[in-house]
């Protein structure tokens, strides 16, 4: 098994590393030129649009075989998205954000690659490196962090880890698409100093020390042109400036002008085959609007791309397959991400960890302060019985298994000890989908457009998502409908409730009834709205306890059907229980913690608070879930609160508990990753890598809307996350938890920091313009730590740049562990980047002058030591 941890590079992936290497780019570079040569302009601009849709080619008379991407930003789907081809299931990205290892987001990359290959894709749709702008920001739980620096460190690591995998990365989504309401039409209005040094900084340190083989473009425009046609960006910094040298693919309809794309460099337009180039691009170049040299270019990157990934005839592969690394254990590998993921926020009275056993060899270590032994165990909470495991949208995946906390815990707890599980009052206000837990037992049949059956699929619940394939090989466009059929047998009397989601014609039958036929429409322009975000609509059903029912759910489809061109069919059957009153369950919820001896109490969002294709308008627990937290609080001292949240939530309650766990969404294998922190087998290893508000009214960035006129000003410029609590006036509100908080089950002593200056090379200018290296050491420092307690433990050393306030930033950080007592030392290089602004006027990068300040610490308000360079230096 590949170690996890280990950030090496495989031979000849990314850019040339050495002689080898630059001689196997050499000849894939002859070989496209080659291909190149014989190709007539038709083949050349059908190079550019997508086959179908995850596709390209194959074109026979190129000698490309076919090229197929997948979206993967925690989880590769490839091109079937269904639960009959699952996958694995990775912690979110905040989660990874949370980790601040380079080393596991490397290795992350790996498995990607790893199950890339399984699936048959070339190139994946990761990672996001859009910004936490707001909390606000409804997809944030794709994306690392509020902070340029961590963002593009782990991004770059992962993208090292999926080429070392002999797979693409595509960074996205390029660039300043940091918020999701009219996200495919938003114009967002940003200065230039504000866009280089936040928003374009991750995507620089990518593309400069990783060397993605793709990138993205974002469907937003920025200061008035679509990403997908803005030459300045793309053509100028991208690839002028950066050295850019992969392929610019659309997001999935992004792409809206001929000419405008293929002037702005757009290499590829996403899904296919019905595009804006093919046929429209062969006649914009016969008509003289296009030079041919143009479609040379484009054409040339998406040939490089196949002949790095393997599919060009005659062309080696970046990296060989003798040369992939060894399969990673993916069990092991989602579970030990997930707890090193993990943040403890607040551990009063050391009632973390908890005497829980374990399933690994030998007893778990243990320190003074832990809550005694558990034999009563209260856990209440819908998120402990049906977590978030990840989030929607393009990070949904399929996986074969999933540990939920509520399993996991029954699972660990001897014979003796006691659980209870309450679940409180639903935060949903959707019904989830009909499952087999409830007494659904469904299958999928499908229906020519001649009404013959095509085929059919048993289901594991009332799901029915299939993009890139159909069970049995049905063609879509023979496609004429589905049914859901089945029957359902009630575990309880009452009046049950049935739900249809989805967009399109539906009808819905029970017990012989027609309860539902009629139209569901989605709201808004987005394309991807119809399998985002679907309407819902409820029905009741009354039924006895062990009675059989017969269900049936009719979608027609068509080739028409097929969710906003996705090729995507995707519905839903939707059940509720009998409703039991919410002040009811909250009360049973309390009994039982007041018995126990630890309360544990699950909280979270839900696929309606926080999702792609939406933003956030508060950041409240939906639903009633406060209340249940403080009422349990109130009647058991040893209350610790779990939070299963892809982004920042408000915690009202949170100094009236014992203790409070954040999980992020944390993949397939959270259950026993948070069996492992509870019990003190794993420690919880997170930091925070986004600030979280007390309240509402404190957040300093709020807007996520445009105005009447499309527009989205980031008028806050570069004062965003942490820096923005700091430019409020002394004394005004804090957050409930800052940038980079997180403690662990042990206490660390910062006893020195020191600080060197490299000398600068001398052909290193570094104006801007692609003539420097602003990644070479401009400061390296020394920052020496010790474990003062009694546990072996793991700490994020973070090294901030500049006095105290809103011009403070991170500049570097390491993970370093070290047993009870012991010193362990952190290495951490400070980037000529850091130690530069962009001027506007000038268009370039100036050095900052020095001596510069710099403070090492625990959190972005935790400080232990400062230092300053020794002198000022001119760069």
């Amino acid at each position: 098994m590949t170690d996890m941890s280990e950030p090496g590079r495989a031979p000849g992936a990314g850019s040339p590393d050495g002689p080898a290497d630059a001689r196997a780019e050499a000849a894939r570079r002859a070989v496209v030129d080659e291909v190149l040569a014989r190709l007539g302009l038709r083949a050349k601009a059908r190079l550019l649009s997508g086959s179908g849709m995850w596709s390209v080619g194959p074109e026979p008379d190129a000698g490309l075989g076919r090229l197929v991407l997948s979206d993967g930003p925690a989880g590769v789907r490839g091109e079937a998205w269904t639960p009959e081809e699952p996958s694995v299931a990775l912690p979110s990205p905040t989660a990874l954000g949370a980790t601040w290892d380079a080393g596991l987001a490397h290795g992350a990359g790996l498995l990607l690659a790893q199950e890339a290959r399984r699936k048959g894709a070339h190139a994946v749709l990761a990672p996001t490196v859009n910004l936490h702008r707001t909390p606000y920001g409804g997809r944030h739980f794709e994306a690392y962090s509020e902070d340029p620096e961590l963002t593009g460190v782990l991004g770059a690591a992962l993208v090292r880890g999926l080429q070392d995998g002999g797979v693409a990365a595509t960074p996205k989504h390029y660039v300043a698409n940091d918020s999701e309401s009219d996200r495919y039409t938003v114009d967002v209005r940003v200065g230039t100093r504000t866009l280089r040094e936040l928003y374009l900084a991750p995507f620089e340190r990518i593309v400069r020390t990783a060397h993605p083989w793709a990138l993205m473009a974002a469907y937003n425009s920025v200061d008035g042109t679509t990403m997908s046609e803005h030459d300045v960006l793309n053509n100028g910094v991208l690839r002028a400036e950066w050295g850019f040298d992969g392929v610019l693919v659309s997001d999935w309809t992004g792409a809206r002008s001929t000419l405008g794309c293929a002037r702005g460099g757009l290499d590829l337009a996403m899904p296919g085959p019905d595009t804006v180039y093919d046929d429209h691009l062969v006649a914009a170049v016969r008509a003289g609007r296009v030079p041919e040299e143009t479609v040379d270019a484009l054409a040339r990157r998406v040939l490089l791309l196949a002949a790095r990934t393997g599919v060009l005839d005659g062309a080696p592969p970046a990296v060989p397959a003798a040369a992939l690394p060894a399969e990673l254990h993916a069990a092991h590998t989602v579970r030990a991400l997930a707890a090193r993921s993990f943040v403890l926020l607040r551990n009063e009275n050391g009632v973390l960890p908890l005497d829980l056993p374990h399933d690994g060899p030998g007893p778990p270590p243990r320190g003074p302060g832990a809550s005694g032994a558990v034999r009563r165990l209260a856990v209440s909470g819908l998120a402990a019985a049906v977590p978030r495991f990840g989030g929607g949208g393009s990070a949904q995946v399929f996986p074969e298994q999933l540990d939920t906390p509520l399993d996991a815990l029954r699972d660990a707890l001897p014979a003796g000890t006691e659980l209870a599980h309450d679940p409180g009052p639903d935060p949903r206000t959707r019904l989830g989908a009909a499952s087999s837990d409830a007494g659904f037992r469904l299958t999928a049949v499908l229906y020519g457009l001649d009404d013959a059956e095509l085929a059919r699929a048993p289901q594991r619940d009332g799901s029915v998502r299939w993009m890139g394939g159909l069970p049995g090989g049905v063609p879509l466009a023979d496609l004429g409908r589905v049914e859901l059929v089945g029957e359902f047998t009630p575990e309880d009397d009452g009046t049950h409730r049935l739900a249809v989601r989805g967009v399109g014609h539906f009808r819905l039958e029970a017990a012989g009834r027609v309860l539902y036929d009629g139209e569901l429409r989605p709201e808004g322009e987005d394309p991807a709205a119809a399998f985002l975000n679907p309407p819902q609509q409820t029905f009741l059903l009354d039924a006895r306890a062990g009675e059989t029912v017969p269900v049936r759910l009719v979608h027609p489809v068509g080739v028409n059907g097929a969710a906003a061109g996705f090729g995507l069919v995707s519905f839903e059957l939707g059940h509720g229980a009998p409703v039991v009153p919410d002040e009811e369950l909250i009360e049973r919820a309390v009994r039982s913690a007041a018995e126990a001896d630890v309360a544990l109490v699950f909280v979270g969002t839900t696929d309606e608070t926080e999702s792609e294709g939406v933003d956030r308008d508060r950041l409240a627990l939906p639903g009633r879930q406060d209340e249940l937290v403080a009422r349990v609080a109130a009647v058991n001292p040893r209350t610790v609160v779990v939070v299963n949240a892809g982004a920042p939530v408000l915690m009202p309650w949170r100094g009236q508990v014992a203790a409070v766990l954040l999980t992020w969404f944390p993949g397939q294998a959270g259950g026993r990753a948070l069996v492992d922190v509870l019990s003190g087998r794993a420690e919880p290893g997170g930091r925070l890598p986004t600030t979280w508000p007390a309240a509402e009214e404190d957040v300093p960035v709020r807007q996520v809307t445009p105005d009447s006129d499309g527009q989205l000003p980031y008028s806050e410029g570069p004062y965003i996350g942490y820096r923005a609590w700091r430019r409020g006036p002394r004394g005004g509100p804090e957050p409930a938890y800052w940038f980079g908080h997180g403690l662990g089950y042990t206490d660390w002593y910062y006893e020195a920091l020191h600080l060197t200056a490299p000398e600068p090379a001398g052909d290193d200018r570094g104006d801007g313009r692609g003539d420097g290296d602003p990644y070479r050491p401009a400061v390296e420092a020394v920052v020496r730590v010790r474990n003062a307690g009694l546990r072996a433990g793991r700490e994020v050393v973070q090294l901030y740049l500049g006095p105290e306030g809103p011009e403070r930033k991170l500049a570097a950080f390491a993970v370093v562990e070290a047993e009870p007592g012991g010193t362990a030392e952190a290495r951490l290089t400070v980037p000529r980047r850091a130690v530069q602004e962009w001027e506007p006027t000038s268009e370039t990068w100036q050095p900052v002058p020095g001596p510069h300040l710099f403070a090492a610490g625990r959190s972005a308000a935790d400080i232990r030591l400062t230092a300053r360079t020794a002198a000022q230096r001119p760069d």
